[in-house]
C-alpha cells in the first residue's frame, strides 16, 4: 500500500508535473503550428511528411527553372515572328515598286525613283530580319541557330528553328537586276516569289512553334499549381482547427499549473497534526 501522507514522497505532485508536462509539450507543436502555418514544418514532426515534401519542392523549383527557360525561349520566337510578319508587310509595297518596273512605258527618270524607293524598302527590311534578335538569339538571319529548350522534367525539349532562308533570298532579292522591266518581270516571277513564299513558310513554322511553347509554358503553370496544392494538404496546418486546440490547451495548462499547486501544497496540512 502506497503512503499517501509524506514530507518526502508526493505522488499526487509527480502526477501533477506529469500531466503539466504533456500539456506543455502540446502546447509547444499547437504553437509552432501557429505561428509557421505549417502542420510538417521538420522532420522532427513527421519525417516520412517531411522527406516527401522537400521532394515535391524541389520539383517545384525545377518546374519554375523549365518555365523561365520556355518563357525565354518564347521571347525569342516572338521577336523573330514579329521580324518576318514586319517583312512581310513591307514585301506588299516592294511588290508593288517591281511592278511598277515591270511597266516598259515609265521613263528612265521615273525607274531610276523607283528604284530608290524599292533599295530604300528592300534596306528596311534587311533592317527588321537584323534586329529580330533577343538576349543575343536571332532566328533569321543567315548566321542564326535553332534554339532548342528543356520542355519538361523527363528532359523533354522544344526547338525553335532557324528560318535563315529569310536572310539569304532578301540578300538576293537586294543585288537582282531590275535595270529593264524585261528583268523586273523576272525578278517579280522568281526572287521576289520566292521571298514571299519563304517569309509566309517562316511565319508558319515560328507560329506554330512558338504556340508549342505557349501551351507547354500553361501545362507546366497547372502542374506547378496542382503540386503546390498537393504540397499544402500535406504541410499546411489548419489554422482554425490549431487555433481551436490552441485555446482548450492554454486551459488544461492553467488547471494543470493549479492542480500541481494544490498537491505541493499537500504535505504542508502534516503539519496540522503535529500542532496542539
Amino acid at each position: 500500500m502506497a503512503i499517501q501522507n509524506s514530507v518526502f514522497t508526493n505522488p499526487s505532485a509527480f502526477t501533477a508535473l506529469r500531466s503539466l508536462n504533456t500539456v506543455n509539450r502540446r502546447l509547444d507543436i499547437t504553437q509552432n503550428r501557429v505561428s509557421t502555418g505549417l502542420r510538417v514544418s521538420s522532420s522532427l514532426d513527421d519525417a516520412s511528411a517531411f522527406a516527401v515534401a522537400q521532394g515535391i519542392r524541389g520539383e517545384l523549383r525545377a518546374l519554375e527553372s523549365v518555365t523561365q527557360g520556355l518563357n525565354n525561349s518564347k521571347a525569342v520566337g516572338k521577336v523573330a515572328v514579329t521580324g518576318a510578319t514586319a517583312v512581310s508587310n513591307i514585301l506588299i509595297d516592294i511588290r508593288q515598286k517591281i511592278t511598277e518596273l515591270a511597266n516598259a512605258s515609265i521613263s528612265a527618270s521615273q525607274r531610276t525613283i523607283i528604284k530608290a524607293d524599292f533599295d530604300q524598302l528592300l534596306s528596311q527590311a534587311g533592317s527588321f530580319i537584323s534586329n529580330a534578335s533577343y538576349n543575343g538569339f536571332t532566328l533569321l538571319r543567315s548566321n542564326g541557330n535553332d534554339v532548342s529548350t528543356l520542355a519538361n522534367l523527363q528532359g523533354g525539349s522544344l526547338t525553335l528553328s532557324v528560318q535563315n532562308d529569310v536572310d539569304n533570298w532578301a540578300r538576293s532579292l537586294a543585288k537582282a537586276t531590275i535595270g529593264t522591266a524585261a528583268n523586273a518581270q523576272s525578278v517579280l516571277a522568281y526572287q521576289f516569289s520566292t521571298m514571299e513564299s519563304t517569309v509566309s513558310a517562316a511565319l508558319g513554322a515560328l507560329g506554330a512553334e512558338v504556340r508549342s511553347l505557349e501551351l507547354q509554358t500553361n501545362f507546366l503553370e497547372e502542374l506547378r499549381d496542382t503540386s503546390d496544392e498537393g504540397l499544402g494538404n500535406i504541410v499546411d496546418a489548419d489554422l482554425a482547427r490549431e487555433s481551436a486546440k490552441l485555446t482548450s490547451q492554454q486551459i488544461q495548462q492553467e488547471l494543470s499549473i493549479q492542480t500541481l499547486q494544490i498537491a505541493n501544497d499537500r504535505p504542508s496540512t502534516i503539519l496540522g497534526l503535529f500542532r496542539r
